[in-house]
């Protein structure tokens, strides 16, 4: 072959390279006009008014663009709270990605800072207390104010409260209103119907405003209650601002170790519905009231009666 031949032959390998991958950026640009955009629900404005992002349940939106495996993404999605198939514009976030985080985040500080509906409490007929915490700010800053209560509030769990209940039931805000005002009316029917199956039962349920875990353990020294159980808002997180959960002890004492209390977690509306859980705990109580020990004692109990 000579130079010449030679020179064609480049030449020809060259140009076929070229027009190769201008086949091949047509094709991509062509499959980029075809590529659907993912499935947003558009934010409706009606009579001035947005439509609630929030109402989104974010487990069942995939943002991701041609998923490999659909299916199995929103799969994942399904069995965890996390932030995943959210999608991206370069960089950055979705709008709705961005405008869902911000409306989370917005939820879970109102869950801290308002309060219980007054009228809750009314209408479920609590006995109603407050701590020594003179305001949400100093109820945030002073945990241990949290947990004790003043003369008055004393006189008023001695005289409303029947001394030595078997179960006394008590309700605190915590660190979310939005726990207690969205689970309460739902557990407190079924965790008495769960009692009454075991020959058990509560008479008045206390309400303690600005309330710490501890401040279960004052009450229980107040009434000399066999258990004592405390339905109290959890800090709220992105997942949910509505998380509850109940703190059970065998005759609770001030400054008794943590490992004494029995706790319940995550009841809300995603995880352990609140019917659910009170008929769990109405069997929790039971048997601390059967083994006369709760927390880690509950279970060495268990353990060595098995």
């Amino acid at each position: 072959m000579d130079e010449k031949e030679l020179k064609t032959m480049i030449e020809s390998i060259l140009t076929d390279m070229v027009d190769e991958k201008t086949d091949q950026k047509e094709d991509v640009k062509q499959e980029t006009k075809q590529m659907k955009a993912p499935e947003i629900t558009p934010t409706e404005v009606e009579d001035g008014i947005i439509s609630d992002i929030t109402d989104i349940d974010i487990r069942k939106q995939l943002l991701v663009s041609h998923p490999t495996d659909h299916d199995g993404y929103l799969n994942m999605k399904a069995n965890t709270p996390a932030r995943i198939g959210i999608g991206r514009t370069g960089e950055r976030y979705l709008t709705a990605t961005n405008l869902r985080f911000r409306a989370d985040h917005a939820a879970a500080q109102d869950a801290v800072f308002s309060d219980v509906d007054p009228e809750l409490v009314k209408k479920m007929d609590f006995i109603s207390l407050k701590t020594i915490c003179k305001s949400k700010d100093e109820f945030l800053t002073r945990p241990d104010y949290g947990r004790k209560f003043d003369e008055d509030e004393v006189k008023k769990i001695t005289d409303n409260i029947t001394s030595h209940p078997k179960v006394q039931i008590v309700v605190g805000d915590g660190l979310s209103s939005a726990a207690i005002e969205s689970n309460i009316e739902n557990i407190i029917p079924a965790l008495k119907q769960g009692l009454e199956s075991h020959n058990l039962d509560f008479d008045q349920v206390i309400f303690v405003k600005y309330c710490r875990v501890p401040a279960m353990d004052k009450i229980g020294e107040i009434t000399d209650a066999d258990v004592v159980c405390l339905l109290v808002g959890e800090r709220p997180g992105l997942v949910t601002a509505e998380s509850m959960s109940a703190y059970i002890a065998y005759k609770p004492v001030v400054g008794m170790p943590e490992a004494r209390r029995t706790v319940v977690s995550n009841i809300h509306g995603g995880g352990t519905p609140a019917v659910e859980a009170g008929a769990y705990i109405a069997d929790i109580i039971k048997k601390m009231l059967d083994y006369k020990a709760s927390g880690m004692d509950l279970r060495k109990a268990e353990k060595g009666s098995a």
